[in-house]
């Protein structure tokens, strides 16, 4: 017999409907979900790579150090590039990656060999997450270094200062710390305008034609008479902006860690020397403008001068009286003191105030020192600074003195900034352009008949003054320890350069008969820089020079039929 249906089927079929609804409900959610989790997990895998590639520990720590503006760079008067900054790869090591750390460290040694294996070593050892193994390589050293194909090593990029012209104008130029701040030379003095946000470039006065050859003679010159550093300075007289400067020894400012303080230290800004008879200048100069005396007035060099418990010798004395200007062509200490004396303490300050003189150079440089002045200022210091002892000055300092005197008396304070041709220079009066043109004409007859007669260049008529200072020891001055200068300005019919030469402890040699004095040593450097810069700089040569020039152009074209 057939089974009956359910009385309540339809009831049934509606519990059934039901439930599969939300089984299929149930289903759908779980999709869902598992396809939120797929997500999850392919974003945390994509992460996951990252990481190995990148850990969090180096990912922070490898943050740019500097801003991501670029450091401006420094250029020379002509245009070339004096410090520009290279993007470069610096190496780093996570050590709880590195497998072998003694291992790896020689492997690095093996293509950075003066890495110091023991110090990579114990810090590959470490339990740190980042550390740096070498800053700025080279592209070839980075090549090296990754084909090694060690674990745990990496790249990255960072800015370097380099500076192509390497040791020629290191002092002016200067250098930058690791994170590109200016610690010396120009790098810190416009480290304001390099270091702005549209990295400005930054053009300096020296011309790296003129510092070329000032550098060369002047390393040439100190090796010849084994002396301990030099200095030199060419400046232009109108306007104040450095052609040249030049501190030796020097350094490579890509290098600087490498460098001795007595290496880095800027002798032509940043020393201060007793400058022995170039003082001659300034205190005929002021004898002059103060009125007390003229070229003719009589002073009594006949014998030494006593004065403080003190001897005041001439090292070759003529033993007479002698006119202010002989007394400035044969470079006497008696007379000189004798003409300082006459204008007084107080005058005497006045007018090195004037020039100066009594206070650091005003030239962008952090480096310019301050003078070292006597504690007490009475007439034995005012004898013996009329003739450049007892009062120490920069070397650029005194140029920019003697730059007033062929300036007719205008002191221009001295600058690394270049100046526009249309630019209207401002200085300071600070002589009688009378007085000024009276000294002019004695530094010229120095080179023609007195002590400065080497450094004469033909054709461009050196004026200039010799100096030669006994250095400060215990208990007085070593006669056998100079300070050997000149101080020239060229060309003396329409002056544009001065020049300051200056070597310390100079030794004699046979081609200077054993002497070490300033007329022998500097002012031949004097001329030979001269003779070579004045082209560079357009200074034309004399019109009898040119007579002469074009006679021997004539002969070499026209030579004269053989009899």
């Amino acid at each position: 017999m057939a089974e009956a249906a359910p009385a309540d089927m339809s009831r049934l079929l509606r519990i059934e409907s039901t439930e599969i609804k939300a089984l299929d409900a149930a289903r759908g959610r779980l999709k869902i979900v598992g396809l939120s989790l797929a997500l999850c997990f392919g974003v945390l895998g994509v992460r996951a790579i990252e990481l190995a590639v990148t850990s969090p520990a180096h990912a922070a720590a490898t943050r740019p150090v500097m801003a991501e503006a670029t450091r401006g760079d420094l250029f020379d008067r002509t245009g070339q590039v004096l410090a520009t900054t290279l993007q470069t790869h610096s190496l780093f090591a996570d050590p709880s990656l590195v497998w072998d750390a003694a291992e790896t460290a020689e492997a690095l040694a093996g293509v950075l060999p003066d890495l110091d294996v023991e110090a990579v070593t114990r810090d590959l050892s470490s339990h740190r997450r980042f550390v740096w193994v070498r800053r700025n390589l080279t592209p070839r050293q980075r090549q090296a270094v990754f084909s090694l194909g060690l674990p745990g090593l990496d790249f990255r990029l960072e800015p370097r200062r380099v500076y192509p012209r390497g040791r020629l104008a290191s002092h002016i130029v200067g250098y930058t710390d690791r994170d590109l701040h200016g610690l010396a030379g120009a790098e810190r003095s416009f480290d304001a305008a390099l270091s702005s946000s549209d990295g400005r470039p930054v053009a300096l006065s020296i011309d790296m034609g003129v510092q070329f050859h000032l550098d060369e003679v002047l390393r040439t010159t100190m090796d010849e008479f084994d002396a301990l550093a030099a200095s030199g300075i060419v400046m232009n007289v109108r306007t104040g902006e450095i052609v040249g400067m030049v501190s030796l020894p020097d350094y490579d400012p890509n290098r600087p860690n490498d460098a001795s303080n007595d290496e880095r230290l800027n002798r032509s800004a940043q020393s201060v020397y007793e400058m022995g008879s170039t003082f001659k200048a300034f205190t005929v100069a002021m004898a002059l403008e103060s009125g007390a005396a003229t070229l003719e007035s009589g002073f009594d060099a006949s014998e030494p001068l006593q004065i403080g418990g003190h001897t005041i010798h001439d090292f070759h004395g003529e033993n007479r009286w002698l006119t202010l200007s002989e007394i400035f062509i044969h470079s006497s200490n008696i007379g000189s003191s004798r003409i300082a004396l006459e204008v007084g303490s107080e005058g005497q300050r006045e007018f090195l105030g004037r020039m100066r003189l009594l206070e650091r150079a005003p030239i962008e440089l952090a480096e310019s020192a301050d003078p070292l002045l006597p504690r007490n200022w009475g007439p034995t210091e005012t004898a013996t600074i009329s003739y450049g002892h007892g009062l120490a000055v920069s070397p650029i300092a005194t140029i920019a003195a003697f730059a007033a005197i062929a300036n007719d008396g205008i002191y221009v304070a001295p600058t690394l900034q270049p100046v526009a041709a249309d630019e209207t220079i401002v200085g300071e009066r600070v002589m009688a352009a009378s007085a000024a043109r009276d000294v002019m004409a004695l530094m010229r007859e120095n080179v023609t008949d007195g002590t400065g007669g080497r450094a004469e260049a033909p054709g461009y008529l050196v004026a200039g003054k010799t100096g030669t200072a006994e250095k400060p020891s215990r208990g007085g001055y070593d006669r056998n320890r100079l300070i050997s200068s000149f101080s020239a300005v060229f060309p003396y019919n329409d002056p544009q350069y001065a020049i300051l030469i200056l070597l310390d402890e100079p030794h004699g040699n046979e081609s200077t008969h054993g002497y070490s004095t300033g007329g022998w040593t500097a002012a031949p450097a004097v001329g030979e820089i001269v003779s070579r810069i004045a082209p560079i700089l357009g200074v034309v040569r004399s019109d009898a020079d040119h007579n002469e020039r074009a006679a021997m152009v004539r002969a070499a074209l026209m030579p004269e039929p053989i009899p």
